[in-house]
């Protein structure tokens, strides 16, 4: 019997991006970005994860390759440990534990055992000071292993990975220590003309003698003659508005990459300020850029938490207004983008699919200024509509409010703008909700939105043609209210039927039809937070949270309170497939998660500590196929996968598998696949020939010749995938591989059988013409005759049976 997994929270993407620098590999094939405490492995041709690297226990925050063996990767956390990996194959293949909290990594190509990192000066506590120290890496077989002998090299300096840079070796300490007091000596003489100069970056050519620093006043200054007695100089290069946030070299210090909060990626050829091109429109500030040992490729790293090579690999804010939404159509994960977007996100393959350019303007990166922000988003049961609200807030009493319903357009596979509908409300809008069995039952979309004006609304989609043309619009078909207490929430039951809205203390229910008021609840007291109806057997249920830490059950059938419990509840989830219903408390050691029927108030699932920080959303989304899980207890992750996002942007859910597992087998076969070696042989018999699309050939000849090299393709790759140490002798499987390679004389001769077909119609047709010429072959000698048809080239069988005929007696037709 299998032994049954134990479920364990997983994470599935999500993490903090910006925190280090992502690396690529040697050959540029792999892209490794530190995300959380894990470190991942991407794929730079398909963007997809090929490994996770986990076993740090806090936050990553530098990689380096190994630069005596390219295969391999260094990592630091804070964590206070160094670890080494192989990032191929995934594989942890030493830790060194330092024993202080580390804040950046350096490594250098002549120091084979040692390697440099930013520690706190005094102890872990005082995170005000910091100093550079050098590292001596133990070289003993033990997996674990002490690295506890520091020499100091710098004192007194930043945090950040950023202000401190690595040049050449041979001058590294000469550098570093003359380039620190001189840059003191200009940031001083400077800083009295009241210039904002002060350091932000530094980067070290990888050939020359000089050095790239960003400043605070968007200015890079380039340094050089700093290693000679004489004073040193330095050229400006400016076009940042603001503070320059990163630099880096190219491969060959040929060029200059720049980087800021205006979102632009700027390149300085040969150090000039008239040579410079840019990329525009990456999304947000800019705060990390690699570049490829070959070259090729460059990658960004951005503050609103986002990675940027060839396409966005994962984008996950820091702050998410929308909430975590599911587009029907392809189940992914909807949620705000960059500024002024929706990102469809991918679960499986933890990247971004697309944005949505919801807003339509241009956004500014300018300290101060209010932009217009994306609040909520909404989809119908199928996803043919979208709803959108966006909002301007310049003081307290100008408030700008907007909603946009957007249509699916089949044919562009895209959402096109339909209504734009100013100032829905009077003050902020606080829910919005469809009703999901118009779509089901083809009636009429109808949607409901909630303000803290006082009011709800029920917007119809009405048909707005005319003679000219056709159109349908959205228009308020109904305005309900409660006192003018601000509306909070609102949702609508399982058929339909019912709108519940909640009105701070007061839960009320209405009939969809009429829009006549029903009952209310006003029991426990406290401020809505959460509300939601039962589903399936439960759907008589109607369940709320509230602000005071009570989950409230109302029976809409006797109108009264079920049960109550004082869970701190801050999210509330209910199974879209079932009676299931998720809710996480929140407590001092951390948030917890009770999985409950609302006709049961004692939870059949509780999972303690699913993790340290807040849980902000929650979201149920159905599997395409069931999933067997061994458990009864576990039983409620069958038909869907609970997702959950944290403070820090940790995308969470529950599995049995590891995250390794999880892996998709695509992404396992593309690491394998791109560790062989690009040989001719390979090129022959490799993928290549079979990503090629064959052409339709007229010759037969040609499709046996394919065929038959089709047919022997799978000994081949059977003889490439077996153990050497289990295989016949060289000698013995020659001869068996050559003539396996080689096209037989009968595949050769099989259109040369077609055409004698061809002739022999052809005569055939023709013999009706011919018959004064047949008395006159009778008068001729057989073997003449014979000998005529010899000369056509004839198959194999019909040579053997011509012999036969050339030995028998034909005397006996000279008689006749």
């Amino acid at each position: 019997m299998v032994a049954q997994r134990p479920l364990r929270v997983v994470r599935c993407g999500g993490s903090q991006l910006s925190g280090a620098r992502a690396v690529f590999s040697a050959d540029a094939k792999y892209l490794l970005c530190a995300s959380g405490d894990y470190v991942k492995v991407y794929s730079t041709a398909t963007e997809e994860c090929v490994h996770i690297l986990q076993g740090h226990t806090n936050l990553v925050t530098g990689i380096q390759l190994n630069p005596q063996n390219h295969m391999q990767l260094y990592s630091c956390s804070l964590d206070g440990t160094v670890k080494l990996w192989d990032f191929t194959d995934g594989i942890l293949i030493k830790t060194f534990v330092v024993g202080y909290k580390l804040f950046a990594f350096y490594t250098l190509a002549g120091s084979e055992d040692s390697v440099f990192i930013i520690i706190p000066k005094k102890n872990e506590e005082s995170l005000d000071s910091f100093q550079l120290v050098s590292v001596k890496l133990p070289k003993t077989p033990d997996q674990a292993v002490e690295a506890k002998e520091l020499s100091l090299i710098l004192d007194d300096i930043g945090q950040s990975p950023k202000c401190t840079a690595f040049g050449r070796e041979v001058y590294l300490l000469f550098w570093m220590f003359f380039f620190y007091i001189k840059c003191i000596n200009y940031i001083l003489a400077t800083s009295r003309k009241g210039a904002n100069n002060y350091f932000t970056c530094v980067a070290c050519h990888p050939k020359e003698d000089c050095i790239a620093s960003g400043h605070k006043d968007g200015k890079i200054r380039l340094w050089r003659n700093f290693n000679h007695k004489r004073e040193y100089t330095f050229s400006t290069l400016h076009w940042h508005h603001d503070v320059v946030m990163d630099l880096a070299f190219s491969v060959e210090g040929t060029s200059l990459l720049s980087g800021g909060v205006e979102s632009v990626l700027v390149q300085w050829r040969d150090g000039s300020d008239c040579k410079k091109e840019f990329l525009p429109r990456l999304g947000s500030a800019i705060e990390h850029i690699s570049a490829s040992p070959d070259g090729t490729l460059y990658c960004t790293s951005h503050t609103e938490n986002s990675t940027y090579s060839k396409t966005t690999f994962l984008l996950l804010r820091c702050d998410i207004k929308t909430g975590l939404v599911i587009d029907p159509r392809t189940k992914a994960l909807v949620l705000n983008g960059k500024p002024g977007h929706l990102q469809f996100y991918c679960l499986q393959t933890d990247k971004q699919l697309y944005n949505l350019d919801i807003v339509q303007q241009e956004y500014i990166h300018q300290i101060g200024l209010n932009q217009v922000d994306l609040v909520k988003a909404a989809f119908s049961a199928r996803g043919s509509w979208l709803a959108t609200v966006e909002q301007r807030e310049e003081k307290e009493t100008e408030l700008e409010l907007q909603m946009k319903l957007w249509n699916y357009d089949e044919q562009t596979q895209s959402f096109t703008l339909n209504t734009r509908i100013n100032m829905p409300h009077e003050d902020h809008v606080t829910a919005l909700c469809f009703r999901d069995t118009d779509e089901l039952e083809d009636g009429t979309p109808t949607l409901v939105t909630a303000g803290k004006d006082g009011q709800f609304k029920v917007w119809v989609l009405v048909d707005d043609s005319d003679s000219e043309k056709q159109s349908m619009g959205w228009n308020c078909d109904f305005v309900g209210s409660y006192h003018n207490y601000p509306a909070t929430n609102c949702c609508f039951s399982e058929d339909g039927s019912l709108l519940a809205v909640s009105f701070e203390e007061t839960v009320t229910v209405w009939n969809s039809d009429t829009w006549d008021l029903i009952c209310t609840f006003c029991h426990p007291p406290g401020k809505i937070q959460n509300l939601c109806f039962g589903r399936l057997s439960c759907s008589k249920y109607l369940l709320g949270t509230t602000d005071n830490g009570f989950l409230c059950c109302w029976n809409l059938l006797s109108c009264a309170l079920e049960w109550s419990a004082q869970l701190n509840v801050m999210v509330l989830q209910p199974d879209p497939l079932s009676e299931n219903i998720a809710a996480v408390s929140q407590l001092l050691e951390g948030s917890d998660l009770f999985v409950f029927k609302p006709n049961e108030p004692r939870p059949f699932c509780i999972q303690r500590n699913v993790c340290r920080e807040r849980v902000q959303w929650a979201v149920f989304i159905p599997r395409d196929v069931p999933e067997s899980v061994g458990s009864e207890k576990h039983q409620w992750l069958s038909r869907s996968q609970l997702y959950f996002l944290t403070e820090t942007q940790d995308l969470l859910t529950f599995s049995t598998k590891s995250t390794e597992e999880r892996l998709t087998p695509s992404s396992k076969q593309l690491a394998v696949e791109e560790s062989l070696p690009m040989t001719p042989f390979y090129l022959l018999l490799g993928k290549h020939r079979h990503q090629q699309q064959s052409k339709e050939n007229a010759d037969l000849g040609t499709a046996v010749v394919q065929s038959h090299l089709a047919q022997v393709s799978p000994a081949i790759k059977e003889l490439l995938h077996t153990p050497a140490h289990v295989l016949p002798s060289a000698s013995f499987l020659c001869s068996i591989f050559i003539n396996s390679m080689l096209i037989s004389k009968e595949n050769k001769s099989a259109g040369e059988v077609v055409e004698v077909e061809m002739d022999s119609e052809k005569a055939e047709d023709e013999s009706d013409e011919d018959l004064d010429l047949t008395e006159m072959e009778q008068d001729m000698n057989p073997t003449e005759f014979l000998d005529e048809i010899t000369q056509t080239k004839l198959s194999k069988s019909q040579e053997k049976q011509l012999r036969k005929i050339r030995r028998m007696d034909y005397s006996w037709v000279a008689v006749l």
